[in-house]
């Protein structure tokens, strides 16, 4: 007798509580590690609650960015030419731009960088 491959669904299994990604559980720490000190100024004032609604906000946003994908709209320009993609890279591509200076090198056919 032989033996035989039987596939099994593995989507999944590289997720943290059932809905976070290693990507998305980072985004989101890094969201509710940017509202602490928001917290905490709404702390010093008395509205803890509002401190702690704000920094599930953000978390949620960081949560947003690292696991979903930017919807194709072919209304609008931008969302027709990044839909389908992650939305933290089109973010950090956006940075690198503005990096840049808004610079956009584009080079003739046989012209290269040194010319």
């Amino acid at each position: 007798m032989g033996t035989y491959y039987i596939p099994r669904n593995v989507k999944g299994e590289g997720r943290i509580l059932f809905i976070f990604s290693k990507k998305a559980l980072i985004y989101t720490a890094v969201g509710v590690l940017v509202s602490i000190p928001i917290y905490f100024l709404f702390n010093l004032f008395g509205a803890t609650v509002l401190g702690i609604i704000i920094a599930l906000i953000f978390g949620v946003i960081g949560f947003m960015i690292g696991t979903f994908k930017m919807p194709e709209i072919n209304s609008f320009e931008f969302t027709k030419k990044t839909g389908g993609e992650n939305i933290d890279d089109i973010i950090r591509r956006a940075i690198k731009f503005k990096m840049k200076k808004n610079k956009i090198y584009v080079y003739g056919k046989g012209e290269t960088k040194d010319e």
